[in-house]
């Protein structure tokens, strides 16, 4: 069964009870309007009846019981008198019989009042009322409810048929308000459809409105925009990648020809082996880049743990000390506990050193500084231009001045991604103390780490 179905059987359900509650207490409604005029009647005929003086008398089962007047044979259609004993006597002429129990027979003997009923006379249904007239004798007087039982049959078909029209109708009514409600829905599933059919990422819905169903609309279209967007920075990824490995492959490519050749000197030999050797690290390093900037997610939970971030910049300031024995690092760090990955803040905070490092000059210093969860690496280089500083954590960008030294373009990138699956933020410009260089700078939430007393920090 579809949505529409559902929802149209749904209302027309719930229409269906309301009407047949609706038509159920209207008919109980009138049938207890007309039983109380009924019964009303009864009463007020039993109650002068009763005060009628009998002025007849017959002898019925052995007792005197006072005959029924002919003014009272003329007002009730069923009249009987009863004695305490349960003998009857009825107008004369008459053969039905008003039924008797132990109650009437009470009210006959004055130790009970009044009593109404419903009873069955010659398959007639008859409402019956039973009075006291003195003690000893009790008078009844009934009714036939022929009459409104005609009535009440005729209402009932009458709200039956109305409550059948009333639920086809809303069974109409509820297709069309299904089908208006769930058009949104069409909608998204068409425009699900198509996308998969055709892989068509630039479909969106129109939304309309701020309900539910235009909320849902408006998630799906920033899920396909989402979608979109992820799938152009793959395809620009995979682009900007074959452009950068290009170029170190055939520079592999050339020096093997090379050296495939006769007739090298053993310098020349020797050289083009290194330069070869260069060129297989350059190019493993940046496989190594793209395939940590193709992860593009947080670390897993189990990788997640309270890591001292100093201890993590203390770590890449010695690898890159021993990579380069002839520049100075300096640090000032601050103790601080972050909770992340360990090994990804390391890559990060190492790629801010080795930017540093291509860019200061021989016998230069860089200066690491850690302060409320922010690493500020300082070089002592030429800085870096305002117009380049929007762009330096972009994939595979590299500013002027940087195009002729080795490099892929991701290192900051990868910084930036870290960051970002952290929680954190990048940020980069020039140096605040005002002398040259550059200055960038990785911020990981977190608090301050407790060093016990006596502990030494860099």
């Amino acid at each position: 069964m579809t949505l529409k179905s559902r929802l149209t059987l749904v209302a027309t359900a719930a229409v269906a009870v309301a009407v047949a509650l609706a038509a159920g207490a209207s008919f109980l409604l009138v049938r207890g309007q007309l039983n109380h005029e009924v019964d009303r009647g009864l009463r007020r005929t039993a109650t002068e009846a009763a005060q009628i003086p009998f002025l007849e008398s017959q002898v019925v089962l052995g007792g005197p019981v006072p005959a029924i007047p002919s003014t009272l044979r003329m007002t009730a259609v069923y009249t009987q008198l009863v004695g305490d004993d349960g003998s009857v006597v009825r107008p004369a002429g008459t053969v039905a019989e008003l039924p008797v129990n132990a109650r009437d027979q009470q009210i006959a003997a004055g130790t009970a009042k009044m009593a109404l009923r419903d009873v069955t006379v010659d398959r007639v249904h008859v409402r019956m009322v039973t009075v006291p007239v003195r003690t000893g004798l009790a008078l009844q007087v009934g009714r036939p409810l022929e009459d409104q039982d005609r009535v009440l049959r005729r209402l009932g078909v009458i709200l039956a048929i109305v409550a059948l029209g009333g639920i086809a109708i809303a069974a109409a009514l509820g297709r069309i308000v299904a089908r208006a409600t769930l058009s949104p829905v069409e909608h998204l599933t068409a425009a699900a459809e198509h996308v998969a059919s055709t892989q068509d990422l630039s479909a969106t819905i129109d939304v309309r409105d701020d309900g539910e169903l235009g909320r849902l609309a408006a998630s799906f279209n920033a899920m396909l925009n989402a979608l979109d967007e992820s799938r152009k920075q793959q395809r620009q990824l995979v682009a900007d990648a074959s452009h950068e490995l290009r170029t170190p492959l055939t520079s592999l490519r050339t020096n093997i020809e090379v050296l495939a050749l006769s007739g090298l000197s053993a310098g020349d030999r020797t050289q083009l082996i290194r330069d070869v050797s260069a060129q297989l690290e350059e190019l493993t390093m940046l496989v190594g880049d793209l395939v940590e900037l193709a992860r593009e997610e947080a670390p897993p939970e189990e990788e997640l743990v309270d890591v001292r971030l100093d201890e993590v910049v203390t770590r890449a300031v010695e690898r890159v000390r021993r990579r380069q024995p002839g520049l100075v690092v300096t640090t000032d760090l601050q103790p601080w506990v972050v909770t992340g990955s360990g090994a990804m803040l390391e890559r990060a905070v190492t790629n801010l050193l080795d930017n540093a490092v291509k860019w200061s000059p021989v016998g230069g210093t860089v200066t690491v500084r850690l302060r409320h969860g922010e690493v500020e690496v300082r070089d002592e280089g030429a800085g870096i231009e305002p117009a380049d500083i929007p762009f330096v954590f972009d994939r595979f960008y590299r500013a002027s001045g940087a195009r002729s030294m080795p490099g892929s373009g991701l290192g900051l990138s990868i910084v930036r991604q870290v960051a970002t699956a952290h929680g954190g933020t990048v940020r980069a410009g020039s140096r605040s103390d005002g002398l040259p260089g550059a200055a960038v700078s990785l911020t990981v939430p977190g608090v301050p780490a407790v060093v016990p007393a006596g502990a030494q920090v860099d």
